[in-house]
């Protein structure tokens, strides 16, 4: 599991956050039947499905090389919030939209994460912008080339509402294929009063997960690592699953 590697990424972002007292229970990546049920029963994940921890593969290997990139903005990140003056513009931007966002309240929050990147970058193929496939990028990356495809919209979204205060646990970014279009797609998913909201690149209103008929989803990833859904619903029982390590303690007690 990535736990190690996530980890010193998210330990940067501490620096953007306060620290709040306590270390509530947690959701991990673990034994189906504790990892994919929250605390009250509702399916842990979005789209209601369980899931299945990934180990290796191509996927877990961008996610490493995306934290390597990550941990180092983060840092970059938490420096420029201290030292304005001292910023760059794409870093600027990303904390100006932050800012917004956390005066702002339940959805509200979430649409001005959604709507500010939007609008931030202008969406391009990793063809055409690198002349490669399946490219991922950082937000300060994504926000210096002033464009991106799906997964850096969702990659962006999903850093900046961890640092405007949404909690890890609610927090996804979600690898689907859109049965519409016939392609692969990826959202950022946070969690809101226990229902899932997809914020997509293609459309400025956030739609819940219920209501996305046409996606498919196929991979998960939150602080914990990938995970790959599987195809049976996930069994409605509560089970609370304690904090991991203590390293993950700080995570788990974070807010804005």
């Amino acid at each position: 599991m990535l736990i190690g590697q996530v980890g010193r990424a998210f330990r940067a972002i501490t620096l953007l956050c306060a620290i709040a007292g306590g270390a509530p229970a947690v959701l991990r990546a673990g034994p189906l039947e504790h990892a994919d049920i929250d605390a009250i029963g509702r399916p842990a994940e979005p789209f209601g499905l369980p899931t299945s921890v990934v180990r290796r593969g191509e996927l877990n290997e961008k996610w490493l090389g995306l934290e390597r990139e990550l941990a180092d903005e983060l840092t970059v990140l938490a420096l420029c919030e201290e030292h304005r003056e001292n910023c760059s513009l794409p870093a600027r931007r990303f904390l100006d939209m932050v800012a917004v966002a956390r005066d702002r309240d339940g959805r509200a929050r979430l649409g001005e994460i959604n709507r500010g990147f939007n609008l931030a970058i202008r969406a391009i193929s990793d063809q055409a912008q690198y002349g490669a496939t399946d490219v991922w990028r950082a937000p300060l990356g994504t926000l210096a080339a002033g464009a991106g495809d799906c997964e850096d919209y969702a990659i962006a979204k999903w850093v900046a509402l961890r640092a405007a205060g949404i909690a890890a646990e609610d927090l996804r970014l979600v690898i689907l294929r859109d049965t519409l279009r016939h392609e692969d797609h990826a959202v950022a998913a946070a969690r809101l009063d226990g229902r899932w909201w997809l914020l997509d690149n293609r459309r400025m209103a956030m739609v819940e997960d219920v209501g996305a008929r046409h996606w498919q989803p196929l991979f998960v990833i939150d602080h914990d690592g990938v995970r790959q859904y599987r195809n049976e619903p996930a069994p409605v029982v509560a089970a609370i699953v304690q904090p991991p390590a203590a390293a993950w303690a700080t995570l788990a007690s974070l807010g804005p």
